[in-house]
């Protein structure tokens, strides 16, 4: 009696979907989106390349899935770290930040750091992608609107940005002294700055004003 053949294994659109984002990243990673192709994700997810062209038409439909996926993962591990912290000093919220600055410019960094920065600078040329670009500046100003007012956020929002970009494409990162020395005068309360912000109109002294 002839044998039986083998059972035919059922496509799942969604976890092939999933399996050519997550390559499309490590690609971003490695090469960067100028190194982005269709034939190289492929080669990558280690399926036909008929598979990423026919869930995602273009080059940008693959960075667009890529980067919202790598959001997403940012943003969830925010909210992760926040509810392990309740609450923080101004020089807790300095020592925690500092130690995840140094780690994700230092030798054992991620390649969602790198794919961060990508993005940055794809943005200047692709529209599109910018308001990913906010999304993430909106999700750490977020998280740090937890522990201090609106405009320290903000502020130490653009310093861990820069600091960043430094530690990644620099030729000298910062040192883990000048990252805390940075963010200590950022995030220290400084009694004599108003705990409001006040619209630039409302205020009775101005630089150069007697």
């Amino acid at each position: 009696m002839a044998a039986s053949p083998p059972a035919r294994r059922r496509r799942d659109p969604q976890r092939r979907i999933a399996e050519i984002v997550e390559a499309t990243q490590r690609v971003i990673a490695a090469r960067g989106i100028e190194g982005l192709s269709h034939r190289v994700v492929a080669e990558e997810a280690g399926v036909a390349l008929g598979a990423t062209t026919h869930h995602f038409a273009s080059k940008d439909e693959l960075i667009q899935a890529a980067l919202q996926q790598t959001y997403d993962q940012y943003a969830g591990e925010l909210q992760e770290w926040a509810a392990q912290r309740p609450t923080l000093t101004p020089e807790q919220l300095t020592v925690l930040l500092a130690d995840a600055l140094v780690s994700s410019f230092g030798p054992d960094r991620g390649a969602d750091e790198i794919v961060e920065v990508e993005l940055y600078t794809a943005a200047l040329r692709r529209p599109a992608l910018r308001p990913l670009v906010d999304k993430f500046t909106q999700a750490t100003t977020g998280l740090l609107a937890r522990y201090v007012d609106p405009s320290t956020a903000r502020a130490a929002t653009a310093a861990m940005n820069g600091l960043s970009l430094t530690g990644l494409a620099g030729a000298q990162p910062p040192t883990r002294d000048e990252v805390e020395d940075t963010l200590r005068r950022i995030l220290t309360p400084n009694p004599s700055l108003p705990t409001t912000t006040q619209p630039l109109s409302t205020c009775t002294q101005g630089p150069g004003r007697q």
